[in-house]
């Protein structure tokens, strides 16, 4: 069950949404407003792994492998 970032069409908030898959994100509601109106954000999140190296910075390295 991945964690995605959204971000309302009507209210502009930007939130995150645990959903069943990422093809499936009909049932997300905004938080704020109520609104299912959204759209799909990236926020940059690294989910590499220590032991891999990653330092969790991405601002500083070139992605994870």
């Amino acid at each position: 069950m991945p964690l995605l970032d959204f971000k309302c069409s009507d209210c502009g908030e930007v939130f995150d949404e645990l959903v069943r898959s990422s093809d499936d994100t009909q049932g997300v509601i905004c938080p704020k407003c109520g609104s299912n109106k959204h759209e799909r954000i990236y926020q940059g999140k690294c989910y590499g792994s220590k032991s891999s190296g990653c330092t969790h910075n991405c601002a500083t390295c070139s992605g994870c492998k």
